[in-house]
C-alpha cells in the first residue's frame, strides 16, 4: 500500500495556501490560494529569475516614482500567482498606512483597480491590512463595497473578534511570531516537551480564535500563518486555511506522518468553556485597552508593521536603482 504524504492528508482537512512571492516554487505543491507581503515580494524581486518581470513593470511605466511602482510590482507578482493557483491571492496595502483608515481604503481600491484592469475578478483578490483599529475600520468599509480583506499581523483574540465584527473575509493569526515571543521570554526555561506541540502558545492562540468564531457564528475565515515547523501546522489541522512557506510545504510533502483533525467546530463550546472566554466588548476604547494589556500582541504588532515598512522602503530603493 502506498503511503500518502502529510501534505495530501492535510489538504483533506484544511485549505492549503502557499506563503511566498516565489511563484515558480509554489507550482509543485498545488495550493488553493497564495499570500504575499512586502518582505516576500522584496525577497523574490531580488532573485535573478524575476528580474525580467521587475524590468518589464519599470519599462511599462517610465517616469513613475518608486513609491507608485511598488503597487504595480505587487500586482505583477499577484497576476503571475493567479495563473498558478485556482483560488485567491493576497496583496498587501502599504504598511505605512496602518494608522490611516481613509488612505488605506483609497490604496486598497487602487490595487483592486489594477487587478480589474487586467481582467481579474475582485473575488480572486484579498487585500491585506494590518490588524490595527484603523485597518479593521478600513476593512469594514471595503467589505461593504465587495472588496475582500485578509487581516494580517494578528496576535490576539481582541483583534480577531474585531475583525469578525467588521465582516472581514479572512484573518491571518501569526502562529510562529507568537511562539517566538514566548520562547524569548522564557529563555532557558522553554522546552519543546512542555511548551511545544498542542501546548505551543501560537497554536493555542489560533485554537482560541477558532472556537470563538465557531461558537458565536462568525463567518470570517481563519488562516493560520507564520509557521516555524510542521508540528505547529499539524496541530492546527482542521483550521479553515493554513498558509505555509515552500520550505515547510516541501517538508510536509516528504513526510509520511499520519495527520488527524485537531480543530473541530463541533467542539467550540467546550473549547471556549475551558478557556473561560465570553463574547468580547468591541468598541474602540476596549479594543485599544485589551490590545495594550497584551504585551506580546502589542510588541509583535508594532514590530510587524515596522518590518513591513522597512521592507517596502527597501523595495522602493530596489526599484529606484
Amino acid at each position: 500500500m502506498t503511503s500518502t504524504s502529510a501534505l495530501s492528508q492535510l489538504k483533506t482537512l484544511t485549505t492549503v495556501v502557499a506563503d511566498t512571492g516565489d511563484f515558480e516554487r509554489m507550482q509543485a505543491y498545488q495550493p488553493q490560494d497564495a499570500t504575499t507581503n512586502p518582505s516576500l515580494i522584496l525577497k523574490a524581486a531580488q532573485q535573478s529569475n524575476y528580474q525580467v518581470l521587475v524590468d518589464s513593470v519599470k519599462r511599462a511605466h517610465p517616469g513613475m516614482n518608486a513609491t507608485e511602482l511598488v503597487d504595480y510590482i505587487l500586482v505583477a507578482f499577484g497576476l503571475e500567482i493567479l495563473k498558478i493557483v485556482p483560488g485567491r491571492v493576497s496583496t498587501e496595502v502599504d504598511a505605512r498606512l496602518s494608522f490611516d483608515t481613509k488612505a488605506t481604503v483609497t490604496k486598497a481600491k487602487q490595487i483592486i483597480g489594477l487587478y480589474e484592469s487586467h481582467g481579474i475578478d475582485r473575488q480572486r483578490v484579498l487585500i491585506k491590512l494590518a490588524g490595527t483599529w484603523e485597518g479593521i475600520a478600513a476593512a469594514k468599509e471595503l467589505e461593504s463595497e465587495g472588496i475582500h480583506c485578509n487581516m494580517t499581523l494578528l496576535f490576539s483574540l481582541i483583534q480577531a473578534a474585531a475583525c469578525g465584527a467588521a465582516n472581514a473575509k479572512l484573518i491571518s493569526p501569526f502562529v510562529g511570531r507568537i511562539t517566538d515571543w514566548h520562547k524569548a521570554r522564557l529563555g532557558s526555561n522553554w522546552s519543546d516537551a512542555n511548551n511545544g506541540g498542542a501546548k505551543d502558545p501560537g497554536v493555542t492562540s489560533v485554537k482560541r480564535i477558532f472556537y470563538y468564531y465557531k461558537h458565536f457564528g462568525i463567518k470570517t475565515e481563519i488562516m493560520g500563518a507564520s509557521f516555524r515547523n510542521i508540528s505547529q501546522i499539524l496541530e492546527l489541522a482542521g483550521c479553515d486555511l493554513l498558509t505555509i512557506s515552500p520550505e515547510l510545504l516541501a517538508e510536509l510533502q516528504g513526510s509520511q506522518a499520519v495527520v488527524s483533525q485537531k480543530l473541530d467546530a463541533m467542539h467550540s463550546e467546550q473549547g471556549l468553556a475551558a478557556e473561560k472566554i465570553t463574547r468580547l466588548k468591541l468598541d474602540e476604547s476596549n479594543f485599544r485597552l485589551q490590545l495594550n494589556n497584551d504585551a506580546m500582541a502589542t510588541e509583535k504588532l508594532a514590530e510587524g508593521i515596522r518590518n513591513f515598512c522597512s521592507d517596502t522602503e527597501k523595495l522602493e530603493l530596489l526599484l529606484a536603482s
